[in-house]
């Protein structure tokens, strides 16, 4: 189930924290992730109420990413401090790691360009004025095979009612 907590909600969950209660208890009895929590709480004592509201997300360049991971390298930052220190996710900042150590910092170099062709998704139809021959011929296309649902669909009432006599249960009489 994903839900959320909304600022007041943190908030409390700080304050819980700070009268003493630990992680463990409260993300048994929240449903808040024990990770996060323990995020919240170490940027809460930082940056005070502020952290806990949402952030927007923001498409780093090239070179911050390297900055982030040579930080990350050399002062042997975490994860989770370097996602707090710089403001991204320690997911992300995994993966660019990953990238680095596995192909070099050109690796990072690489950027995905998100672009949707033009021809993408289906074709629009074109539509052709009909004449009124065609619209005719549609319509009766369409009724006829209206009729033929409905011819099907009581074949099987009679076909269930059948049944419901056979055993002794007929039509109710209401």
């Amino acid at each position: 189930m994903g839900f959320k907590h909304d600022y007041n909600a943190l908030l409390h969950y700080m304050h819980l924290l700070e009268s003493g209660k630990s992680i463990s208890f409260i993300s048994k009895h929240y449903g808040i992730c024990k990770k996060r929590l323990g995020k919240l709480w170490y940027t809460y004592q930082i940056e005070g109420t502020s952290s806990l509201l949402p952030t927007k997300h923001k498409r780093l360049t090239t070179e911050e990413k390297c900055k982030i991971v040579l930080d990350v390298e050399k002062n042997h930052l975490t994860l989770v401090h370097a996602s707090i220190k710089y403001g991204v996710s320690a997911r992300q900042v995994q993966e660019w790691l990953r990238a680095y150590r596995t192909y070099g910092i050109d690796a990072l170099l690489i950027t995905k360009k998100r672009i949707r062709s033009l021809d993408m998704g289906r074709p629009k139809k074109v539509q052709k004025p009909e004449t009124e021959l065609e619209r005719l011929r549609r319509e009766n296309q369409e009724l006829k095979t209206e009729v033929a649902l409905l011819k099907k669909v009581k074949a099987l009432v009679e076909e269930r009612e059948a049944r419901l006599r056979a055993i002794g249960r007929g039509q109710s009489e209401n």
